[in-house]
């Protein structure tokens, strides 16, 4: 019971009632205090009216209307020649005087708790103004135990009160709390109960329907949430299955290039000088696609393998990805340019870093091809003292909005009909396991940039 929301809001209700109470009960007691010894001042001038009608009362009838207003003595100044006075024997000194004829509220408060956490009796004298202006002051002397008694008595009576308010007002916080707060919370942890035995099934994706405004923020998260793992978690299942159909043609590819390997060897033999010629560029891209498919394979069984790291001329990795590429430009006015300087050497993984400008070299020049109006594909690199910094740069019309939103993402970042978006997922994966990062610099209508930063220190090792 403690441990629910209602049930420390119930606790938490009578406490703050209670503590409300108390700020209540302070000035109540005081004005409870004050409106005690003012009925005794008016029972006090009563009896001295009384007295101030026959001047000769017998000695009986004086100490009974003394008793009557609970007072020992009354002083009832007139004008500044008379007095008119009641008295009896005072039992021992005087310990207080208050005077009630303009009290402050701080003064009241003051007083009567200092009197009610005072349990002895003492004798006190109270000096107030008679009523309806008939003197000019009024002083009677008076125990303290009665009035303490009756303030405690008034007290409790309050105390009492408070105590039934609070508990009703806690009852009913604690049903409203319940009916609009519990009960809603509850139906949304049901349901991620159910989403999570079963999260790919649609039909136990929350729908929100909470009429206080917290909550129903609370579902709609919980929806985007929950719709955004269903489509995740489906997506994962495509991807599955697509990772075992490509592993399986990739396997059978492998045994295919192996088998034409084969063949290279009497096509290098040819006595024609542009098969002589094209022999080595043959050869060298039919190693590349068996070494692709082998690693499609581990891929397939794990992430992609570890780079193995050496000093490679980065010119030559660029020359042969444009050399390449060169073949699939027949017809389209698309120029490659290579902006690298000669001597510059890079620690990568040759084959790797091969696939990454190849992915970024061919994106740039189908997007210019699809234009059809031409234009320049440029690769260029510098270093500085923390890194390497390798541009891809092209002159086409910029990545669309979708490309921008999902960039890097399989499946989701294709800039072209028909893409996969899989090229730059697989380079910037490739080239984190460099250590470095590929971003996006720009892109607009005046064409498109992306930097390599490959790191130089021995953490890139």
């Amino acid at each position: 019971m403690l441990n629910t929301l209602s049930g420390r809001f119930l606790i938490l209700t009578t406490v703050f009632v209670m503590l409300a109470e108390v700020l209540i009960f302070v000035p109540s007691v005081a004005r409870f205090r004050e409106d005690y010894l003012l009925d005794r001042l008016e029972r006090a001038q009563i009896a001295s009216l009384a007295l101030l009608a026959d001047d000769m009362l017998e000695m009986e009838l004086e100490a009974e209307l003394l008793k009557n207003a609970e007072v020992y003595n009354v002083v009832l100044r007139r004008d500044e020649m008379r007095q008119l006075v009641l008295s009896s024997p005072i039992p021992k000194p005087i310990s207080q005087t208050y005077d009630l004829r303009d009290p402050g509220a701080l003064v009241l408060i003051r007083d009567a708790m200092l009197r009610l956490f005072r349990p002895g009796n003492d004798l006190i004298r109270v000096i107030g103004a008679p009523v309806r202006d008939a003197g000019l002051l009024i002083e009677v002397t008076m125990d303290s135990l009665p009035l303490r008694a009756a303030m405690v008595e008034y007290g409790l009576r309050v105390l009492l009160l408070s105590a039934v308010i609070s508990a009703f007002t806690a009852v009913l916080l604690f049903l409203a709390v319940r009916l609009l707060l519990v009960r809603p919370i509850k139906g949304v942890v049901e349901n991620m109960k159910r989403y999570a035995a079963d999260p790919e099934d649609a039909r136990a994706i929350i729908a929100p329907h909470a009429s206080v405004r917290e909550l129903r923020e609370a579902e709609d998260a919980l929806l985007s949430l929950q719709t955004d793992l269903t489509q995740a978690l489906k997506q994962k299942e495509r991807l599955a299955q697509l990772g075992g159909a490509v592993a399986r043609v990739s396997h059978d590819l492998r045994n295919i290039l192996t088998s034409a390997q084969l063949f290279t060897d009497r096509i290098e033999a040819s006595e024609d000088p542009a098969v002589r010629r094209l022999a080595p560029k043959l050869v060298n891209s039919i190693t590349r696609a068996v070494s692709l498919c082998e690693s499609t394979l581990a891929f397939g069984r794990a992430e992609e393998p570890a780079p193995t790291l050496t000093m490679v001329r980065l010119r030559d990795v660029v020359q042969d990805v444009f050399d390449g590429e060169a073949l699939t430009l027949e017809g389209a006015e698309v120029e490659l340019v290579c902006g690298v300087p000669a001597g510059m050497m890079v620690r990568a993984d040759p084959e790797q870093m091969f696939r990454v400008i190849l992915n970024l070299v061919r994106n740039a020049h189908q997007a210019i091809a699809a234009t059809k109006a031409g234009g320049t594909v440029v690769v260029e690199a510098r270093e500085d003292d923390d890194a390497w910094r390798i541009h891809v740069c092209d002159s086409g019309p910029g990545l669309p909005a979708k490309a921008r939103d999902h960039l890097f993402k399989p499946f989701q970042g294709g800039a072209r009909k028909g893409g996969s978006g899989l090229g730059l997922a697989i380079a910037q994966e490739l080239i984190r396991g460099h250590g470095g990062t590929l971003r996006l610099i720009e892109t607009g209508e005046s064409g498109t940039r992306f930097e390599i930063t490959l790191p130089r220190g021995t953490a890139a090792a």
